[in-house]
């Protein structure tokens, strides 16, 4: 029985545990692969404060490291199913495991294309995002990949940055927030409508994007492709236990907070979060807080 358990090892769930076991609880977190999450898959980083350029590996283990000289303990396991009653329980793949509070940071799955070269050059040139890695192409040409939000917000971003900017589409784009007229006057921005990226060449590092458009193979000379075509939230073992989203993040209010007493959730998992490590973090701090506040109360209650 820990004070806290942690779903999710992540800079949101490291931090959390961190800031929990410094608040004198016990907590574990439990990660299906390897602490660290996808911040392992994260070739440089340039926009997280203190430092001006460091690996997501070498920022992975870093993390890890810290949480394990305080005390958290981390345990490798996928949780499968999840009991939000007053003892909260979580069933994983070699184990039951129990806790007074429980933090959700297992995050969410970013979705991928599925073409050839994309596995191969992730890191090298294929991003899932532009903020993080859009710096590192100024000056260059680029593809985006998408027909939502998220790929014109992209487009966007990256036309400041970068020499040219190639956004392909379906032949029916799905905007909410945005309009197709917003990339007029854009002269370095080039709208693909009804193109499907077939796939990516580059030996080392991308080098051209290959597609299909009424039935005709064209390619593209790009140092970079941006897959923009959303992302899932991991909360299929939540659903009609806490309040979500329409699209499946979960509700929580300033404190990380859900709508479950003793259930907090932060990072990408939460809704409304931008999906940055500095973000992940900052939520982990006051998620590891409040949890830690929670079962000092309700052990105090009971005595």
């Amino acid at each position: 029985m820990y004070d806290i358990l942690i779903i999710g090892g992540g800079p949101a769930g490291i931090t959390a545990g961190i800031y929990a076991k410094r608040a004198g609880r016990s907590v574990a977190i439990l990660e299906k692969y390897v602490p660290g999450g996808q911040l392992n898959t994260i070739g440089e980083i340039e926009n997280y404060t203190g430092f001006d350029k460091i690996d997501g590996a070498t920022l992975a283990y870093n993390m890890y490291q810290h949480a394990k000289k305080v005390g958290v303990e981390f345990i490798i396991d996928e949780a499968l199913e999840i009991s939000l009653e007053d003892e909260k329980k979580i069933i994983g793949r070699k184990g039951e495991y129990s806790a007074h509070a429980v933090i959700l940071a297992q995050g969410c799955h970013t979705r991928e294309l599925g073409i050839e070269g994309e596995n191969r050059l992730k890191g090298s040139g294929v991003s899932y995002c532009a903020t993080c890695d859009g710096n590192f192409f100024k000056g260059k040409d680029v593809a985006v990949v998408g027909s939502g939000d998220s790929a014109f917000s992209e487009a966007l971003y990256l036309s400041a940055l970068c020499n040219h900017v190639y956004l392909l589409t379906k032949p029916v784009l799905k905007l909410h927030n945005y309009a197709e007229n917003e990339l007029d006057g854009k002269e370095n921005l080039s709208l693909l409508k009804g193109c499907l990226a077939t796939h990516i060449e580059g030996e080392e590092k991308v080098e051209k994007l290959v597609y299909e458009t009424d039935g005709t193979i064209k390619e593209i000379d790009v140092d970079a492709v941006f897959v923009a075509i959303g992302k899932r939230p991991d909360t299929s073992m939540l659903e009609g236990k806490l309040e979500l989203d329409p699209l499946g993040y979960v509700k929580a209010d300033a404190r990380m907070q859900t709508s479950k007493e003793g259930v907090y959730v932060c990072g990408d998992l939460r809704e409304g979060n931008i999906k940055q490590i500095a973000t992940a973090v900052g939520d982990g701090a006051i998620a590891g807080t409040e949890s830690a506040k929670y079962v000092l109360r309700k052990l105090f209650m009971k005595k």
